[in-house]
């Protein structure tokens, strides 16, 4: 291939042909002055890839250091190559400062790239909303500790898009976040609560039918992440080869419940509490469970409990009050649920509480006033059962939830009286999501923010009124 046809291959291309030429010098003899020149000139050529990213205009000169340098290369000409190389690299700075930052090239920053690894599957720069690109330079210039969270999501399928809490769950379970920074308009973890946790291996599963059991390479697996399995099948005693998982996620990761994943058997899920390092597990969007059994309640390390939209799950454990170490319980669109388990108002870890449904009082024996108890909980969607009344006490006690920010108010239930509901909110409340309101009309009551810090975010959906 020739250095100049396909501009994103270029830097690949001329990587591998100086990692070769590298060894082959080796060969005959190293020689440590040559040898750190070599080094200084990949690191300088990597970062060539990232500047025809961010830039678009006046590459022409880049490509023909480029081609030189692969000329150089291919021609073993090590003279001449040595005679050249303080020139080489001075023309690709001179060219590159053009068109970047000062500091791209700067020769204090930080030099560990991984040698000549790639950091992105895509060559498109990440982009989020009103951010700037990401590239390899940006990437090189943080901690340590950032990096391991962002090279843990090249598990994803390229071009991916990833939910962000779905990444912080995982940061969570592998141990890249410790604790939450709660920060002014912020709602996720910041970096400040990152500490460094080498030598994660991860089992990614991506076989469209695939049997858990049939590795003995286990044991020093730590995550287990389903990419694309769609049929998951699991031997007898399976967990046996992974006794030092802590993240378990054979659940989608996608948003689009189009991403259709199945389980063989409920049996698995009694095997479960063997894994006693387990820190994340989630099961979201998987059919054909429908009943977690009670042994699940032995995880006590378990922080993470993902269940959203497993839509033939009936039960859940009897009591959850052992899992004092749970911050994140999703039981979101779990349709058939109808019982909540006892011991939610004793998670007093508990940061965020989804799909909490407010039933009969045989099946939820904990109340929204009971949830005062948590100390942490910054997040919680309750949904009302049909043929429920909740009275103006239930809702006032919404207002005791100090530590509350955001806040999901679902009905399956058409009652008009819910018009004339008094509702306190809390203090700190930042969002407010009411789905399928069965009132006819909003009284002041419910719009009554005087007491609040701040502005609220609010969303209506679902058809309510009779």
């Amino acid at each position: 291939m020739s250095i100049r046809t396909n501009k994103m291959k270029a830097v690949p291309v001329l990587l591998k042909q100086l990692m070769t030429i590298r060894s082959k010098f080796h060969e005959r003899g190293k020689d440590e002055s040559f040898d750190e020149k070599l080094e200084k000139l990949r690191l300088d050529v990597n970062k060539i890839k990232d500047v025809f990213v961010r830039v678009k205009k006046n590459e022409e000169e880049l490509l023909d250091i480029s081609a030189e340098v692969y000329d150089h290369l291919r021609k073993l000409d090590r003279r001449k190559l040595d005679e050249d190389m303080d020139d080489i690299c001075k023309r690709i700075k001179d060219s590159a400062h053009k068109l970047v930052p000062m500091d791209a090239f700067d020769d204090s920053s930080k030099e560990e790239d991984h040698k000549g690894g790639q950091i992105f599957h895509s060559s498109q720069p990440l982009q989020q909303p009103n951010q700037k690109s990401w590239i390899w330079v940006d990437y090189d210039r943080l901690d340590r500790l950032p990096k391991d969270c962002l090279s843990s999501l090249l598990i994803f399928p390229e071009n991916a898009v990833i939910r962000k809490s779905n990444a912080i769950n995982l940061w969570i379970g592998e141990g890249l976040l410790e604790l939450y920074v709660r920060e002014k308009n912020v709602d996720h973890p910041g970096y400040a609560s990152l500490f460094r946790k080498t030598g994660i291996k991860r089992f990614v599963l991506k076989q469209k039918k695939l049997t858990l059991g049939d590795w003995d390479f286990g044991y020093f697996t730590h995550t287990i992440f389903n990419v694309g399995a769609s049929y998951l099948n699991f031997r007898p005693q399976w967990v046996k080869e992974f006794p030092n998982l802590e993240v378990l996620q054979l659940g989608r990761w996608q948003d689009s419940p189009l991403h259709h994943i199945e389980v063989v058997s409920e049996e698995f899920l009694k095997e479960l509490s063997n894994l006693t390092q387990l820190k994340y597990l989630s099961l979201r969007g998987i059919s054909r469970i429908f009943e977690l059994p009670s042994s699940i309640a032995q995880l006590e390390r378990l922080l993470v409990l993902d269940l959203k939209a497993c839509h033939n799950l009936e039960t859940l454990p009897n009591d959850i009050s052992s899992m004092k170490s749970l911050t994140h319980l999703i039981l979101s669109q779990c349709c058939l649920l109808e019982e909540m388990p006892k011991g939610i108002e004793k998670l007093t870890n508990l940061e965020v509480l989804k799909g909490f449904v407010i039933s009969t009082p045989g099946k939820t024996p904990c109340r929204i006033s009971d949830l005062v108890n948590l100390k942490k909980l910054r997040q919680l969607s309750i949904h009302i059962g049909s043929g429920v009344v909740m009275s103006n006490m239930d809702f006032k006690s919404l207002g005791d939830i100090f530590t509350l920010e955001h806040l999901k108010i679902s009905w399956s239930v058409s009652d008009t009286r819910y018009g004339n509901i008094q509702v306190i909110f809390p203090l700190h409340l930042r969002k407010l999501h009411l789905e399928c309101f069965p009132g006819k009309s909003f009284r002041e009551c419910w719009f009554d923010t005087s007491n609040l810090l701040q502005h609220i975010e609010l969303n209506i959906t679902g058809k309510y009124g009779s």
